[in-house]
């Protein structure tokens, strides 16, 4: 037990709890139990998670101003801006493949960073923004759903892709966009969202009211505790629902998981998309285009291809299945290293996003008539469901389920911070 009581925490991941302890610059205080991150300790935090919003901001802006990618074929030159992948995939009847290429990389990621700013400056000045918690609630709700990185990822495969077709051109709105990119990740890597509740006139439970015992709920949103028998529905800061556990986790995660499981397999046997050259082309599915790749001799992308649109897919599907009949069976084993499973599969599911981000922009960008072109499958759409899918049966799961059968002592302690950096 810590020496002198300070502000109770919750672990998001297996709901012990924590006293805050003072932690060193650039270090982070992890659970006792799961080891899941409670808070860093980053300098100036308000100040450098706002500058680099802010640039990051005005990157997007520009990237999705300008042209984006041009290619060169036969002495013609076709450029796309960020928008014409998913525009052209609408344009040929995916509109709902269409609408998630330009939720994911364009409309997500400005109202993400956008809902930022608009808390961060208020807060910089010891104010409170309107309508604060409503708004970190959707940037909350749209962080996962804000794909930068991985539409990066998915342009440089369509670039090496291209090159034996023809001479691809990078536009300003490319070094934008990697520009907007590394400034969103590093707001993000700066941003403590400790600080921004500082400005808030709602405080944490006393401690003394933990200590005594009483049952307590944490917000999942901002981490505000609560009494649970005081009889609220939402939380008084934030205004997200209070819960003991999520309601129903374990069926509509199952739900969600069979789902995308039924989907996995139309993924891979219809065609993802099709390259027609003079007239002729033939359709290709996920494994097929990973053959041609090997075949062609670049191992490294075609590897990273398969791991991506096949493996991760397969394992994420088999390792929430593990991690739900292992909570229905009430098993206690080991409950720290399911947890750091449970925390892997939430984070690389959406990096599967590349295929379908790679299909929205070789057909928005390849459309040479009699030359080239290149047009999206049906295959494409039923993969996109299983990645959106298995995001959100990852979502529903409750992680704070593993812990319920393990011997973990609900008295608060003191966490000791390590020694990485924040």
């Amino acid at each position: 037990m810590a020496d002198v009581e300070g502000e109770v925490i919750a672990c998001h991941e297996c709901d012990s709890l924590h006293w805050h302890t003072d932690v060193p610059e650039g270090g982070r205080a992890e659970c006792r139990n799961c080891g899941a991150t409670l808070y860093r300790a980053i300098p100036d935090s308000l100040d450098r998670s706002l500058a680099l919003f802010a640039s990051a901001f005005i990157l997007l802006v520009i990237a999705n101003s300008f042209p984006f990618l041009a290619l060169e074929f036969g002495g013609r030159v076709e450029s796309n801006r960020l928008i014409s992948g998913g525009w052209a995939l609408y344009q040929m009847g995916m509109g709902e493949l269409g609408l998630l290429v330009f939720a994911t990389s364009i409309l997500f990621p400005l109202l993400t960073i956008g809902g930022m700013l608009y808390l961060l400056l208020p807060a910089r000045f010891g104010h409170i923004a309107p309508g604060m918690g409503w708004v970190w609630r959707m940037v909350s709700g749209l962080m996962p759903w804000s794909l930068l990185g991985i539409f990066l990822l998915g342009t440089m495969v369509a670039v090496v892709k291209l090159q034996d077709l023809a001479n691809v051109i990078p536009g300003i709105a490319l070094f934008a966009f990697v520009g907007a990119m590394l400034a969103y990740a590093g707001g993000r890597a700066n941003f403590e969202p400790r600080e921004l509740w500082k400005v808030s006139p709602i405080r944490q439970l006393d401690p003394a009211v933990v200590r005594s015992g009483r049952a307590v709920l944490a917000c999942h949103t901002c981490g505000l505790l609560r009494l649970r028998d005081a009889g609220l529905s939402h939380c008084p800061r934030c205004g997200s629902a209070l819960h003991h556990r999520k309601s129903n986790s374990i069926q509509r995660t199952w739900a969600l998981l069979l789902a995308a499981g039924a989907l996995f397999i139309p993924a891979n046997v219809y065609p993802i998309m099709e390259v027609i050259q003079f007239g002729q082309g033939e359709p290709d599915t996920i494994l097929s285009g990973v053959t041609k790749l090997i075949g062609g001799g670049m191992w490294g992308l075609g590897l990273l291809v398969f791991f991506v649109s096949i493996v991760v897919p397969l394992a994420k599907l088999v390792s929430l299945a593990w991690l739900l009949k292992s909570v229905e069976r009430r098993c206690n084993w080991n409950p720290k290293d399911r947890t750091r499973l449970y925390r892997v599969t939430e984070v690389v599911g959406s990096w599967s996003m590349v295929d379908v981000f790679l299909v929205g922009l070789l057909t928005g960008l390849v459309s040479l008539d009699v030359l080239a072109t290149i047009r999206p499958g049906i295959g494409a759409t039923f993969f996109a469901g299983v990645v959106i899918l298995t995001m959100f049966a990852a979502m529903s799961f409750d992680p704070r389920l593993i812990w319920d059968n393990s011997d973990m002592d609900d008295e608060p302690e003191a966490q000791r911070a390590s020694g990485g950096q924040a």
